[in-house]
């Protein structure tokens, strides 16, 4: 699934940003929350993403799933935000959150969005490594449809997990680098069935389940579970899978000592 990536402004000139990724979903900033346009298939994509987040935090956290706001209390940062996809939902059910993107457009479209929408967001056009320079801490951060999308895959990483506090959690979702996942994603989304513009994606940024593993070990983080997302093209939907082969979302934690 493609999502801008909201990453970094460089480190010695040498940072993780890839000024043309940010360049092209800026220039789609207007279509973030038009479930029939561009971003269509991350709308139907979404559901099963908050169903996972959502039964994780609950069950790490012992919260109340019959509560209205189950997440109150908690700090969110939803790291390369787009259009709020992900950060209203997690605002709807009462956290604290912050989301972040380096495309200044997606933010000010996010932020419409919000505002409409009476919802209190802290949207920040910053990446990782400004929040990060910054001390911010977090309970939980969304790492979702990201990775793939950055110049530095382990620095990003890095610089994320700095602000997952002691106990927390983060969540990455990503494309594996699989021939699977070029047919799939790349000839069948982009050039097949028009599912994104072409030239969305880049196979050779896609993360193996293995050095996702390493990555974030290497950034001080513990993988509690790694769950395949898949596609149903009968029913038009996604729902989550053993096959990791292309989509793939990891729940990691950092120790509490």
């Amino acid at each position: 699934m493609a999502k801008p990536a909201g990453e970094q402004t460089p480190r010695d000139g040498a940072g993780s940003v890839d000024p043309a990724e940010i360049a092209r979903f800026s220039a789609m900033a207007a279509e973030w929350w038009d479930p029939a346009g561009k971003f269509r298939p991350l709308h139907k994509f979404n559901p099963v993403r908050l169903g996972y987040i959502r039964a994780h935090v609950g069950a790490h956290y012992g919260l109340d799933a019959r509560a209205r706001h189950p997440f109150q209390g908690l700090r969110f940062l939803d790291i390369g935000c787009g259009g709020g996809l992900l950060a209203e939902p997690m605002a709807r059910l009462g956290a604290d959150v912050t989301a972040a993107d380096a495309s200044e457009e997606n933010i000010k479209t996010a932020s419409v969005h919000a505002a409409e929408q009476g919802l209190a967001i802290d949207y920040r056009c910053t990446t990782a490594e400004a929040l990060a320079g910054q001390g911010e801490t977090f309970d939980v951060i969304l790492n979702m449809e990201v990775i793939e999308h950055v110049a530095d895959r382990d620095m990003f990483l890095k610089d994320c997990a700095q602000m997952v506090r002691p106990g927390g959690l983060m969540f990455v979702a990503t494309l594996n680098r699989t021939l699977k996942a070029h047919a799939l994603a790349i000839v069948g989304a982009e050039y097949v069935l028009g599912w994104l513009p072409r030239g969305t994606h880049d196979w050779k940024k896609f993360v193996t389940v293995e050095e996702m593993e390493a990555g974030l070990a290497a950034a001080g983080l513990e993988v509690r579970e790694i769950a395949g997302v898949g596609y149903n093209p009968l029913f038009d939907s996604w729902s989550l899978s053993e096959d990791t082969d292309v989509n793939y979302m990891v729940l990691a934690e950092r120790a509490k000592n």
